[in-house]
């Protein structure tokens, strides 16, 4: 029986001996019950609260330097590439603001099942496949109020309340850092705690079972305790449907496409009914298209401090782009900036101090890369509703 001053549970699975551990991402305690405990050598394995992503994060330093910028861009992938950083940074702060290292707990059962050569049990679902099924769980306008939320985090000078280091002491990091910026913070339950402690008890159940190992030790964060022990008591049944359940992401919705090619029709159908009317009149149309929708994404690359060739780019390209969904400007300005400013390997090492500041993101080549896209994107769409209703004022004579 493990002696501990953090919350724990003692269960018995199988003949298999496990204990649940409850630790705080923020706690200096935490960090040392859980020296104390593998220590003991009680213990022939370790799980812990990490995916293979947050995995390399924490213990490979060059894994940043290895991400393909344009693929993920072109994958759209950024929201989540974005949401990660915004997590980063919110820890980073923390480490500036308090001296605490969010995670000790977590890098001490990794350092010390290394150094006694312990199986590590990665048991935490894909932290991407996670923000994707909280984005599914979200009306969209729910999931714009937390991107926006997101956003403004990075760029904040507050300083982080004691209140919410007390929470993070008593929940879990990721929850505390959404839940922030969440109009509703129940929306974020089932996707953020509920399913992680089924998919972290199925894939602890899996790995006992592939591993053949007695006594595992489970570092996990206090919030997930009690409901990782309940599913553990109450399920039977083979843990690989639950995983594969989990871990499925939900198809994407099709109303923004249809809106996309509905709103292309009708734009090209204005030009052709102003031509229809008079060729000046259509000339002033396209030519309101090009400057609107090519004046305002060049106004975002500049605003992102992109290369001035392109930004030039951003105003020639961006009247085509918007007319056709399947391109973003984005993508055009990102490619452009990449072949102009590639990043340095010191920006990649940088990255996680860097974003945590919102100078950071300008300066740092990398962020400036998802800024750029984000804003040339957004001068492009803002250019595209002006420009609409510009048009239709000058058909209709509004």
């Amino acid at each position: 029986m493990l002696e501990s001053s953090e919350p724990c549970c003692e269960m018995t699975l199988d003949d298999v001996q496990i204990t649940l551990l409850g630790t705080a991402h923020v706690s200096r305690i935490s960090a040392e019950q859980v020296k104390r405990a593998i220590q003991s050598g009680g213990y022939d394995a370790v799980a812990v609260e990490l995916c293979r992503s947050r995995f390399n994060a924490l213990t490979d330093p060059r894994a940043l330097a290895q991400m393909d910028l344009f693929s993920v861009i072109r994958q759209n992938r950024v929201a989540m590439v974005v949401a990660n950083l915004a997590l980063s940074a919110y820890q980073q702060r923390l480490a500036e603001q308090f001296g605490i290292e969010p995670g000790a707990e977590q890098r001490t059962a990794l350092r010390l099942a290394k150094e006694r050569e312990l199986p590590i049990l990665l048991i935490d679902r894909e932290v991407g496949i996670t923000l994707k099924r909280i984005a599914a769980n979200l009306s969209w306008w729910k999931r714009y109020t937390l991107f926006a939320g997101l956003l403004t985090a990075l760029v904040t000078t507050d300083e982080i309340t004691e209140d919410a280091v007390e929470k993070l002491k008593e929940g879990d990091v990721l929850e505390m850092t959404f839940a922030e910026f969440a109009a509703d913070q129940r929306d974020l339950y089932t996707p953020l705690i509920a399913e992680r402690d089924q998919y972290m008890a199925a894939k602890l159940r899996r790995e006992i079972s592939r591993l053949q190992v007695k006594r595992v030790l489970v570092v996990v964060g206090v919030g997930h305790l009690k409901g990782i022990a309940e599913v553990l008591a109450q399920e039977h049944t083979p843990p690989t449907p639950t995983l594969v359940a989990l871990e499925q992401i939900p198809p994407p919705s099709r109303w923004p496409t249809r809106f996309a090619w509905a709103l292309l029709a009708l734009i090209l159908a204005g030009f052709i009914w102003g031509f229809a009317q008079d060729a000046a009149l259509g000339w002033a149309l396209i030519n309101t298209w090009i400057v609107l929708t090519g004046g305002l994404a060049a106004l975002g690359a500049l605003v992102a401090n992109a290369h001035p060739l392109t930004i030039v780019v951003a105003f020639l390209t961006a009247p085509l782009t918007t007319l056709n969904p399947l391109i973003a400007v984005g993508m055009v300005t990102v490619a452009v900036e990449l072949y102009l400013r590639p990043p340095h390997v010191g920006d990649f090492s940088r990255l996680r101090a860097d974003v945590a500041h919102w100078r950071g993101w300008w300066h740092n080549r990398v962020a400036r890369i998802f800024v750029l896209f984000l804003l040339s994107n957004l001068g492009a769409a803002f250019g595209t509703y002006i420009a609409g209703f510009q048009i239709i004022g000058k058909l209709f004579h509004l």
